[in-house]
């Protein structure tokens, strides 16, 4: 059989040809149009429908699934169907029997402000690689969204939170912000939490021109970012300088070894300055070589390197992931050298793990419950939450007042960014007022704590001067 000639019979007539050109030609021309005149629209739609919305939730599905419970999940069932009135009562009874779960009580908040045509913000947060650091942000976030909404919300509006699950990843990060940023509903993000995602999702923020106001990233290339990039921690340079001068001056160590992470631009910022900060009252920092980050790092040879080099103390800085690491470090040093850390190191994990071996580690916070005394969201804190709460926890407060004070003045992004801007803009904080510098810093002063026995864990930070 001859298949050349068989398939020459079988060609169409050219008329055929001259249809699929017009055709073509027609898609061509027309298609492209209409698919960019909608594309925004379109490319908003793939988002919400593809993974990312799986990340996203204002009431729809739990994030936290360490905090699940029957109740929980009947609620989220009933506002997936927009039965809010059955969404309140099954979240109502999961805080019954678990009160200190944020991302509940957020739900709840949200479900009572259905009806009053709600005003959104969102709050991103790695709930996948740090559930309790996440857990720790919500609970500000709620403890404010509740404030608000029962005196009467933003001139009439409940304020909702879309809850985002970036896992401290730059790369979701990224994806949550795109997917924020191109929901007009949402006015104002707080996040994220670690400095590498916050520093990957704010040119994304700045470009659509969303209000990021971050809680807990300290990164120094966050400072000056953009006019949309705010946070509610101070510069990382008023954070590393007091301890400096502290270890130099009032402990007299004057020689200490560094152990950082060099895929964690806040603690790469906090040893930079620190270094410099200590070497302007006399430090010298050993030439160790120490990096949490790394597959080779061994805690035994960081600390023989550190001693062998005459090093005084050991200045611990990890991204917030990998505090496992500190921790081993600490316990491998013994008691050898006297430990100090970043502000990364003020975690639940690092008490309840490291116990002993982190008794008189010493480390700066922007704040902490014994900050003002006369402040009364320390003790709300106590009475929502059952216990005390972190710095994270009260920046995040912090924040989202923030948020809430620029919204009280206007309800679309722009007038939000506006006032937010405005050099006499202040917000109610959870020990201070919240103001901004030019730069989008937060203007403040830290507290250094230290590690003493006593708590429920047997340790707790305790302050032990103010600057």
């Amino acid at each position: 059989m001859n298949l050349n000639r068989d398939r020459k019979r079988q060609s169409p007539p050219p008329i055929v040809f001259i249809g699929l050109a017009l055709l073509a030609f027609g898609a061509y021309k027309f298609v492209p149009a209409l698919f960019k005149n909608n594309s925004s629209e379109i490319h908003a739609s793939l988002e919400k429908t593809g993974a990312i919305d799986t990340r996203l939730s204002s009431g729809d599905r739990i994030l936290v699934t360490s905090q699940s419970t029957a109740e929980k999940q009947a609620g989220v069932a009933a506002f997936a169907k927009g039965d809010y009135k059955g969404a309140i009562e099954q979240f109502q009874a999961s805080l019954q029997k678990n009160r200190n779960d944020p991302e509940t009580a957020i739900y709840l908040s949200n479900a009572r402000a259905s009806d009053t045509n709600p005003l959104k913000i969102a709050v991103s947060v790695p709930i996948g690689s740090n559930p309790n650091v996440a857990q720790e942000m919500l609970r500000g976030v709620a403890q404010a969204q509740d404030e608000i909404n029962a005196n009467g919300g933003i001139r009439g509006q409940g304020l909702q939170v879309e809850i985002a699950n970036d896992d401290n990843s730059p790369d979701i990060a990224k994806q949550v912000a795109e997917s924020l940023a191109n929901d007009s509903k949402i006015l104002a993000v707080i996040g994220h939490n670690a400095s590498n995602a916050s520093v990957a999702a704010a040119p994304i923020y700045q470009e659509k021109k969303l209000v990021m106001v971050t809680p807990t990233s300290f990164a120094n290339n966050l400072s000056g970012f953009g006019s949309y990039i705010f946070r509610t921690v101070p510069a990382i340079k008023s954070m590393a300088s007091p301890l400096a001068e502290y270890m130099a001056k009032t402990a007299n160590k004057t020689s200490v070894a560094i152990c950082y992470d060099s895929q964690a631009p806040d603690n790469i910022s906090f040893k930079d300055e620190f270094v410099a900060s200590f070497a302007a009252v006399g430090g010298k920092v050993v030439p160790a070589v120490c990096d949490f980050s790394t597959p080779a790092f061994n805690s035994q040879a960081s600390i023989a390197d550190a001693v062998s080099k005459g090093a005084q103390a050991l200045l611990l800085a990890p991204h917030i992931d990998r505090i496992d690491r500190a921790i081993e470090l600490a316990r491998t040093n013994g008691g050898k050298l006297a430990l100090y850390g970043s502000t990364t190191l003020y975690t639940f994990q690092t008490i309840k793990d490291g116990q002993k071996d982190v008794e008189g580690l010493i480390l700066p916070v922007p704040w902490h419950p014994e900050t003002n005394p006369n402040n009364p969201f320390p003790r709300n804190a106590v009475q929502r939450w059952g216990g005390n709460v972190s710095w994270r926890t009260a920046t995040s407060f912090d924040a989202t007042k923030a948020a809430i004070a620029g919204l009280l003045q206007s309800t679309n992004r722009d007038g939000l960014q506006q006032a937010l801007r405005n050099p006499s803009f202040s917000a109610p904080g959870a020990s201070e007022d919240v103001r901004f510098l030019p730069t989008g810093d937060r203007a403040g002063n830290p507290i250094l704590v230290q590690v003493k026995s006593g708590g429920n864990t047997g340790y707790s930070f305790v302050p032990i001067n103010r600057f």
